[in-house]
Formats: C-alpha cells, structure tokens, sequence
C-alpha cells in the first residue's frame, strides 16, 4: 500500500482481499467471533498508510470487509479517531445471503460496482465492500468519475477488463509469468514486480502500466496472461456487463505500457452468483518417503498395511498418489526418495484422526525399509467445499450505506440478456504442412495461465505471433488436450477461441473436485495445470522453435 501511495501519481487505491477460500476462512473466524469476518491485515496497511493517502487525496476502494463490512468500515472509523484524521468512509452491504442458504457457513451474491459509484459520489474517501466481482473494484470508481450510467455497457466493459487485468495484483507484472526466464535474461528484474495500475479513459479504454522504477514488466504477454487467467469463453459475464473478450485489442503503448481498446460490451446476465461455503468434514493426509530401490513394491507393501488398519473404520474417502520424485544413483538422500501420499476423508473427525495416525505410526518398525514420514500425522483438519449457485438479480438487496449513515438502495440491472456463448470465430488458416519438426515441449512456444473456479479448471493458452497462433489453433484441439493432460481425459472439457488475443482457453470440469477448500488433488487450485501442459511434448514446426 505504501509503495503504490509513494511510487507516482494515482487517483483511487483498490485492494482485492477477497476469493473463494478466504471466504470460507472468513466464515470459520466469524463462528468464533460475530465481530469478526473481515480482513485484519487490511486495517494493519491503513494504519500505516492513512495519513499519507489523505495527504495525497487518494481514495480508497476495498472489498475487505468480507463477511461483515460494516464491522471493517467501523474499525476503520475508530482507527482514523485514534490517529487524529478526518476521514469519510462508507459501505456496501446486501450480499450476505446466509440466512437463505441453510447448512451454508458463508453464502455471498456477487455485487456490482453500482454501489461503490454511489458512495464516491456522495465523498468518500475509503470504501468498504463485502463480496462484490474483483472487477467492480474498478468499475464503481470509473463509473462515480466519469458519470457512467448503467447502461453504458461498452465502457463498462472497458473498465471490467481493466479491473480482471488488476485484480492479482503482480501477476500482471510478470509475477507468474510462463516466459519470465526470457525476461530476466533480457535484464527484467522479477524478484518484486511492482504492483500494476490502469489510466482509465472516459470511452472505456485504458492503458495498464506500473509506477517508474519498480520491478517486473508490463507487456503484451503478461497482461495476455491475465486477461486468459479464470475466465472461459468470450463472454465474461458480471452483475453489471457483459465483457467480450473476443473484442479486446491490445498494443503495446511504450515501455511497460499496455494499451487495452475496443472492448464490447452487452446487458448483464439476469442472475447474480452466490459463491457458498459450506464445511464438508475431515480430512487427514500422511507422506510417506520411499528411498532407493524397489519404490514401487515399497508402495505396495505400505499401501496394503494400510488397508487392513483402516477397514476397521473405513473413511468415507481414501485416496493414494506416488510421486516418482527419485533419481536412480542420486547423491543426496532427498534426490533419492520417492513420496507416497494418503489422503482420508470423512465427517467423523476421529475416523481420519487417531485411527490413521496410530496405524500409519504403529508400522515404523514393521513395514518397507527406510520406513519414515514427513510428518506426523495430525487429529484430521476441517475442510470445506464450495458451490455457486444463482439467483435473480432482483432477490438481493444492493444497499450503499453512505459515510453520513444514509441507505441508498441500488437498482438490479434494467436490461438483461441471457447468457449464451456466441458462435465459434473462424480458424485462422492452417500453417503450411510438409516442412521439418521436431519433438518438443510446447513451452517453447505458448504461454499459460491456469487457475480454478469452484471444482472446475481453466488452462488459457497463447502464443505471441500470427504464425503460432495458425498451428496452435490447429493443433492444440480437445482431443489433444485430454491427450496431453491425461488427467482430464474422462471430463468435459471446452475449448474457446479468442483469436485477438492468438489465444485458446479450455474449461476442465470437475477436476478440482469440490473446490480449492476441499484439497481434492495434488494442486488444489490448478495453478500450475498450464505450466504441466507446457512441458508436454509434441511435433512442433521447427520454424516456429
């Protein structure tokens, strides 16, 4: 917060606390505290940081009230007391639809930005919300400054796009970059990429830049990557627009300056997501570390002891994978182990508590040679799962609670339009048949991104000239996907074209099971699914290595 405050000229500070995890986490603080459920860590950078933006005159719009943005935006009053500075804050409420969701630990609609424009234009100075869209962040600041109406969906557009590209802060920077090697071989400083900013324009255009002098970099690649990063098809849908990622141009405006135009944008679908947490039992895990030789018999041996001490008290759910991490003739212990993971779920917490520590410790002496575990396992952690599901947009109740105390109820949106995916764009022409290639990681050539959405997966995929995009868009078909990830070869998997952005995106559904919260794989989140696909091989054109 300091560094942006600091670094350049800025008009409103934003600040995204907020994903589906820290919900659920937010809901389990709440059970121990009503008075709590917001992000603490946000009032520990103001307290810090709020002389210096009223100083500077910056605004500030955060969706880290979370559960309770009342109970932040109070906090944030007794802090300002407390230092001695004048300071106007307001709030978003309405998302909260627990009570309506019975058996839910948390369940919050997905507000617009509508809410926040009207407590800017009524003069706050700092913002609180609980669960609005990452993208209203900066849709509700651009729609109070350049008096936006909500029918104004091309800029809407603009700035949603704007608001997905800032909305991970230096992943935008080069944070997570599939081609950071190349970057920092060109002299690209990455170990702390500074964080990015949008100079919004009127017509719904912006330009994504950082402040002179930080870290990382901004260009075409890295803000490609983010606009592909959790999002599917062309249509990315928001309480307030409609986004057309099909029309989105980009250009390179200078160094570190990304330009973003010609975004379209149409009425809103008639639904609004409710993200909803809810705790869904127990689980345990044990590591088991196999080294030297005959891992797979090792494996075997355990993995049988194992069974007969568990089917004493089955749990609901077991789940065994080996990670071949071992190197013949290594010469370090580490190199030369294998680890074999177990996973156990249930509701009763006592069935994956003592019954699995006690029969994975009681084989020390008595299982595969070299028998140890990374660590002892534990009485079984709560874990929760998530679901969306929607409701009209009309059935919640968008309130701005301005800093004077007055309640300005927010209107759904008046046009609606039924979300569809629109038809499938023309394939660009095949790249020329007949000439060399060779077998090679498709790494050398695309970029991607990858990250989750409750149970299911987005892998956005790119390349960086015409003549990639011709044989990546031609080649990298739902057949070889599955192929190269086999994984997902027994899922729905789509595959969406976004030729402007020489990009694919791929939705993998159910991969992730019940959601991030729910552990239900190696990489809960998916965020490294891309870069797995990456280091696949395939023929490859040489003229394009």
């Amino acid at each position: 917060m300091r560094e942006m405050l600091t670094g350049g000229e800025l008009d409103v500070l934003t600040g995204d606390y907020l994903a589906e995890l820290t919900m659920l986490i937010l809901g389990r603080d709440r059970l121990k505290d009503p008075g709590a459920g917001y992000a603490r860590t946000f009032l520990r950078q103001l307290e810090d940081c709020l002389g210096l933006a009223q100083e500077r005159g910056v605004r500030i719009v955060t969706n880290a009230g979370g559960l309770n943005p009342a109970g932040l935006a109070d906090a944030v009053r007794e802090l300002a007391g407390r230092l001695g500075i004048g300071v106007r804050v307001a709030h978003v409420e309405g998302d909260d639809l627990t009570a309506a969701h019975p058996g839910s630990l948390a369940a919050h609609a997905y507000l617009g930005g509508f809410g926040i424009a009207e407590c800017l234009r009524a003069g706050a100075d700092i913002v609180v919300t609980g669960r609005v869209t990452d993208a209203a962040l900066v849709t509700g600041p651009a729609a109070a400054h350049f008096g936006w109406r909500p029918d104004d969906y091309d800029r809407l557009a603009g700035a949603v796009v704007a608001g997905h590209v800032l909305e991970c802060g230096t992943q935008a920077t080069g944070g997570n970059y599939a081609f950071f090697a190349e970057a920092t071989a060109a002299g690209r400083d990455l170990r702390r990429p500074g964080f990015p900013l949008a100079e919004l324009h009127e017509d719904g255009s912006c330009v994504i830049t950082k402040h002179p002098g930080t870290g990382g970099l901004v260009d075409v690649g890295t803000v490609t990557a983010q606009l592909l990063y959790e999002t599917g098809g062309a249509r990315y849908a928001g309480p307030d627009v409609t986004a057309r990622l099909d029309t989105v141009r980009l250009g390179q405006d200078g160094p570190d300056r990304v330009r973003i135009e010609g975004v379209r944008g149409e009425a809103p679908p008639p639904t609004l997501k409710v993200g909803r947490n809810r705790l869904g039992g127990f689980r345990n895990e044990v590591v088991f570390v196999l080294t030297g030789l005959d891992i797979e018999a090792k494996a075997t041996l355990v993995q049988d002891q194992m069974a007969d001490a568990l089917a004493k008290s089955p749990p609901a759910r077991t789940h065994w994978e080996l990670a071949r991490t071992d190197h013949p003739d290594a010469d370090t212990e580490e190199t030369a182990s294998a680890l074999l993971r177990l996973v156990v779920r249930d509701r009763d917490q006592e069935t994956v508590g003592r019954a699995l520590t006690g029969a994975a410790v009681e084989l020390a002496l008595a299982s595969y040679p070299g028998f140890h575990v990374l660590a002892p396992p534990g009485k079984g952690a709560p874990y929760g799962v998530f679901e969306d599901v929607y409701v009209p947009q009309g059935d919640v109740p968008h309130v701005a609670v301005l800093h004077d105390g007055r309640r300005i109820p927010v209107p759904p949106a008046q046009d609606i339009l039924v979300l569809r995916d629109p038809p499938e764009p023309p394939l660009p022409e095949p790249y020329p048949a007949g000439g060399p290639s060779r077998r090679a990681a498709l790494g050398l050539v695309a970029g991607t991104r990858s990250g989750d959405k409750g149970g299911n997966a987005n892998v956005g995929v790119w390349v960086r000239s015409d003549e990639a995009w011709r044989w990546l868009a031609h080649t990298l078909t739902t057949e070889t996907f599955r192929h190269l990830l086999p994984e997902s070869a027994e899922l729905p998997v789509t595959r969406h074209l976004l030729p402007n952005l020489r990009a694919l995106n791929f939705t993998v559904e159910g991969i992730l099971g019940q959601g991030v919260a729910a552990q239900h794989r190696f990489d809960p989140q998916a965020k490294a699914l891309g870069e797995w696909l990456r280091s696949r091989h395939l023929d490859i054109p040489e003229a394009l290595l």
